[in-house]
């Protein structure tokens, strides 16, 4: 069978945001693991030299590299290089460089010592990387998997990979493969790159290297109705486009210029973000680029919406309106009268919970402007029974009858709050079982008024 050479990078999401002085945030510390193939099919030839010459000079390389970076750790995992093949010991792997600052001679030589003997455990060793980073409330950890074979244990290193995603230990993988086009078999494991030579290979470390320690830059404009990015103020939370997790929440904010506030960010995902407008507002497939800044825009225009009782401050306690898109059934906020809530740029249904229901249609909400909604104040009923019984409140359209309430059986006495109008209430007596004793008593109810209403039987 003829084996390939894999890089996995994988890392949580790194965060930053510029403050109101213009200065970022102290970024993270960095911490790169590489679980490196020991396993003894890296005596294989390629190209110039055996494999593991091949992947040794390359690694000491890149090692130099790093050793001007500031706020970044080395650590190092070799896996198939304790066990002679056969027979197959697919537990061999080892931590052998934990990480520490100034450790990168120390992953170099240990590299440089590595003798190929086993087997290639690659799932089982992906999945060990779990226990190698020390906590960290402030740190980004990068995995970055050397293999120059699949799988030979029968493991799955596309669950393993899903499985540390959903757990955020790491993010979506880079995957190169060596001598030919390996894309269908690792598709599920993340992006894959075709390197078919030892400079190709090279440009390819390189260049995950350089996603990995470089910003890239991110600018989300929320759009007016004449497209100007001006509004604010609003959560946005990003997801990963491939798992569906959630990544972070950013309040959105203009800077002390005026302008959305930039948002230096990795570029190893693609972003699905959410504008927490009301409406929700998704922007799908947002992805980066290492090194450059790059502007996304979701049109949110808003303006408010306030709810008034009898157009003063006498308010009822806990009255509600259930807000709906017009058109749309489905409940979109429960807002409390007193309150002034934003909602997107449109039109909109409005059910009130009093009673009776109140249905307000075709409220238009305009950009930056309040649509305020009055409702009469109510008034109180209170409706006495001289014995237990049977009985409903109705309001008296015109002459027809339609249902609001219908009174508790056990009560002596029931105190309602009521829109202003025409009532009828209907009721039987317990003790009788004949319809004709059947008492109706008509009510009028009067903004900010109280009504007494006597069912009294003889």
């Amino acid at each position: 069978m003829r084996k390939i050479l894999i890089l996995l990078v994988l890392f949580p999401l790194m965060v930053s945001a510029q403050t109101e002085s213009g200065t970022s945030k102290k970024e993270p510390l960095t911490r790169i693991l590489f679980v490196f193939d020991g396993s003894q099919s890296m005596y294989g030839q390629w190209q110039s030299d055996i494999k593991i010459n091949i992947a040794k000079k390359l690694m000491v390389n890149l090692l130099d590299s790093l050793a001007t970076f500031d706020n970044l750790q080395i650590g190092l995992r070799v896996y198939g290089h304790q066990k002679q093949f056969p027979p197959a010991d697919c537990s061999d792997t080892r931590l052998e460089v934990p990480f520490g600052d100034g450790n990168i001679d120390k992953v170099k030589n240990k590299i440089l010592d590595i003798v190929p003997r086993g087997t290639t455990p690659l799932a089982y060793a992906l999945s060990q990387t779990i226990h190698d980073f020390p906590p960290c409330e402030d740190c980004r950890n990068i995995i970055i998997l050397i293999t120059d074979g699949i799988e030979e244990c029968g493991g799955d290193p596309c669950e393993v990979s899903i499985n540390l995603q959903k757990n955020k230990v790491s993010m979506k993988p880079f995957i190169i493969g060596i001598g030919r086009d390996f894309k269908q078999a690792f598709n599920c494991v993340g992006t894959y790159f075709d390197a078919r030579s030892e400079t190709a290979f090279q440009q390819a470390l390189h260049t995950v290297i350089s996603q990995a320690l470089s910003a890239t830059t991110l600018q989300v404009n929320l759009l007016d109705t004449r497209n100007k990015p001006l509004e604010t103020n609003v959560n946005m939370t990003f997801y990963d486009h491939e798992t569906g997790a959630m990544k972070y929440n950013l309040m959105h904010t203009l800077n002390s210029h005026g302008v959305p506030d930039t948002l230096v960010v990795d570029p190893m995902l693609t972003y699905d973000i959410v504008i927490n407008t009301v409406p929700q507002v998704r922007i799908d497939s947002i992805g980066l680029e290492t090194g450059r800044h790059i502007t996304v825009a979701a049109h949110t225009p808003q303006g408010f919406l306030n709810l008034r009782m009898g157009n003063n401050e006498r308010i009822v306690k806990n009255l509600q309106a259930i807000v709906r898109q017009k058109g749309n059934p489905v409940t979109l906020n429960i807002q409390n009268f007193g309150d002034i809530k934003k909602y997107l740029c449109g039109t909109y249904d409005l059910e009130v919970l009093t009673l009776p229901r109140l249905y307000i249609n075709d409220v238009v909400i305009s950009q930056s402007t309040t649509t305020t909604i009055d409702i009469p104040l109510p008034g109180i009923v209170v409706i006495k029974k001289s014995v237990k019984g049977y009985g409903s409140l109705y309001v008296d359209k015109n002459g027809i009858l339609e249902w609001v309430y219908d009174l508790r059986d056990a009560l002596l006495q029931e105190t309602l709050i009521l829109q202003p109008g025409n009532y009828k209430v209907v009721f039987r007596s317990a003790q009788t079982n004949q319809s004709m004793y059947t008492i109706t008593n008509d009510f009028t109810i009067y903004p900010g008024g109280t009504s007494n209403v006597n069912l009294f039987t003889y």
